[in-house]
This record gives structure tokens, sequence and C-alpha cells, in this order.
């Protein structure tokens, strides 16, 4: 973040956590998002509805690249105003307050990734995803011109949808997310309140010991906390409490190796931290109303 751009003002002092609105997109309602969802479109594509103006919003298991290719205005991270213009780039985990204001003619290309992919990513990023990320007016050309190429490359992928995308936009996310770590190095790290901060560090530990079946004490130990102050944070930024939130990323792990591998569904428990094949099933099927193997089958088929 350029050091001159200050901070100019908050989100209305009425607002609560709770009153603050969840979109799938920006207008549209929060939902399930499939295995390895991924969506790009530009802020104008979606002008009607935002009109300029996206209020204080979150996006639950989902993070967003935005990358302004024109114009100017003013964006908003939790409690916090910066005004910008093109080039700027930003990354919002998912459970992270943000919005904007824009001027006419202003644009930005959206990638939208579920979480579930995103886990997949993150161990070919150079960016660090617990953490919101805003770069304005910092960087070297070069940087911000592999940047925009990459995402281009991105948005043409998605926009043409030829065979075989589903397997080039992932390590192209990888490589943005990368080019915008190099940029975020020469800049300043964006404040976020404590428990934001908090739910973002416990992501990056769940996402490496998800496996281990840790108890919540040494998730509270391993992050100099609270039980309570961690599982506030949980609940603001993940969505859940902590240990729904381990089991919901043990069956993202479950439904990629599922999908994308030919593992038995043994091997696919023993790898998501459960020690009993049966009752990794019983978990799957009540978390997604049907037995894993069924679950396999039914995805592949209605791929086909």
């Amino acid at each position: 973040m350029d050091e001159s751009a200050k901070p100019l003002g908050l989100f209305p002092a009425s607002m609560s956590q709770t009153a603050i609105p969840e979109f799938f997109v920006y207008g549209e309602p929060a939902r399930a998002l499939d295995v390895g969802f991924l969506h790009v479109e530009t802020v104008q594509a979606r002008a009607s509805v935002h009109r300029g103006q996206v209020l204080a919003h979150k996006h639950p298991q989902m993070a967003q690249i935005t990358f302004w290719t024109s114009g100017q205005g003013l964006y908003r991270i939790e409690d916090r105003t910066w005004s910008f213009s093109a080039p700027t780039v930003s990354f919002m985990p998912s459970g992270v307050v943000h919005g904007f204001d824009i001027e006419p003619d202003t644009d930005a290309t959206v990638v939208s990734i579920a979480d579930e992919a995103l886990a997949a990513i993150a161990e070919h990023s150079a960016l660090a995803l617990d953490q919101p990320v805003f770069v304005t007016g910092q960087g070297e050309a070069v940087l911000w011109q592999r940047l925009s190429e990459t995402i281009g490359m991105i948005q043409a992928e998605y926009a043409e949808a030829q065979a075989g995308a589903e397997k080039i936009l992932p390590p192209l996310v990888a490589v943005a997310l990368s080019h915008i770590a190099r940029l975020y190095a020469q800049s300043h790290a964006v404040t976020v309140p404590a428990a934001v901060a908090l739910g973002g560090r416990l992501r990056r530990l769940i996402d490496r010991h998800f496996r281990d079946d840790w108890p919540i004490e040494r998730y509270v130990e391993e992050l100099g906390t609270t039980r309570h102050l961690l599982d506030k944070a949980s609940h603001q930024v993940l969505g859940s409490g902590v240990r729904q939130a381990i089991g919901e990323r043990r069956l993202v792990e479950a439904k990629r190796l599922l999908l994308f591998t030919i593992r038995t569904v043994e091997d696919v428990a023993y790898e998501t931290g459960f020690n009993d094949p049966a009752y990794f099933s019983r978990f799957f099927r009540q978390a997604v109303g049907m037995a894993p193997a069924a679950w396999r089958k039914e995805r592949i088929v209605s791929s086909e």
C-alpha cells in the first residue's frame, strides 16, 4: 500500500458484524460451491447491481483476487478505507469484510476461488493466503505487467472454456498470487482487527494439521490465545466453530481425493486423518448425504 494512502473512513458505526451480508458473488445469496469452483468476471459486468457502490459484505468459503485495470475509487477492508487508482490489486480471503466505491469507467477483473480449490493452490503460491492483501501505487512496472498478463490468461481460459481449462486455471491462479506476493513485498501490511487476524492464522494452521487429529487445546496453545477467543474468531472468519472448521477442511480434502484420484475410500480416510474408514464413511454421509463411493460415482458420471 502506498504510504500516502491513509485511512479515509470507517464502515457505518451502527453496522454490526451480524448485519453484514454474505454473498456468492455480489448481489447473489451465498450457496454451496463445487470442489474446484472458480469464477471470473469484471466489476462492470455487475454494474447494474452495484451502480459503482459495493457495500460492506463478505464471502463464506470463497476468496477473491481483484485486479483494477482502469479508473479509481475507495476500497474498504474491515474498518479501514484507502483511495486507489489503477493498477491496484487485492487478495481477500473468505470471511473478510470488504467493499468499494468507484468512479465511472473504473473496472477490474475479479477471480473468485472456492476455499476448497484454494487449499490445493496454496502449496504452489508464494503469497500467504490467510490475510487480506491490498497493493496500490507500489512495485516495479514489470511486476504489474506480469500480473496483468497472467490475469488476462486466466480471464481468457475461463471465457473460452476449452477442454483442459480446469487443469490450466489453478496453476495460473497460483502464478497470479505469487506475482501479488512480489508486489506486496514492496508494500505495507494491511492491518485488520485482532479477531480477523486470528481467524486467518487458524485457517492456515488447520490447513497444515487437519490430518493430525489435534485437540482444540493444541490449536489454542499454538496460536497463543484462549479457547473462547479462538472459537469467536473461527465463527467470525470461517463461519463455524473450530471443531467444525477442522471437519470441513477434512471433508474438502476427502472430496478432492475422491474426485481427482483413484485412491480407495480406505486410503482417502487415512489420508484425511481418520483412523477408522467406517467412521469416515459415516462422517462423509452425514455431511454430504451419501456414502463416499456413491458420491464419487455420481460426480464422475455427471462430469462426463
